[in-house]
């Protein structure tokens, strides 16, 4: 994918109003009249979203007599996703040390039973009960 995709994709993911009509295109191709029922938005403010969508390579316009159908072109998310995946691999090795480190200091560690009991009984005082 290339950087200018890319960021297309990612502009177009970045709007909350987006992601909802790419969800309901994900249950199947519908008309923008459809997709502006649940946002209480105008169909021009509806149809400017859908012009980011379609720049970005998500979704795909089309015209059938007096029905403007909208359809989910799932390519471009499946880049991005690849994309973001290099990422997910770095934090994942990240915190497979971060617990390697933590099972280290654990092994360390030498565990003291009753020792917060002790330390409860000092901060309390003499004769005051310690629960």
């Amino acid at each position: 994918m290339s950087p200018d995709r890319l960021n297309a994709v990612f502009a177009a993911l970045a709007d909350p109003t987006r992601r909802a009509i790419l969800e309901r295109l994900a249950e199947g191709m519908t008309t923008v009249t459809q997709l502006a029922a649940p946002h209480d938005m105008s169909l021009p403010a509806i149809s400017k979203h859908l012009g980011v969508l379609e720049r970005s390579g998500l979704i795909e316009r089309g015209r059938e007599a007096q029905w403007r159908p909208c359809r989910l072109k799932a390519a471009p998310l499946k880049e991005a996703v690849d994309w973001i995946g290099q990422y997910r691999r770095h934090w994942e090795e990240s915190f497979d040390r971060l617990d390697e480190y933590l099972q280290e200091l654990q092994a360390k560690k030498p565990v003291r039973k009753g020792a917060s009991r002790e330390k409860s009984r000092k901060l309390s005082g003499p004769g005051t009960a310690v629960r």
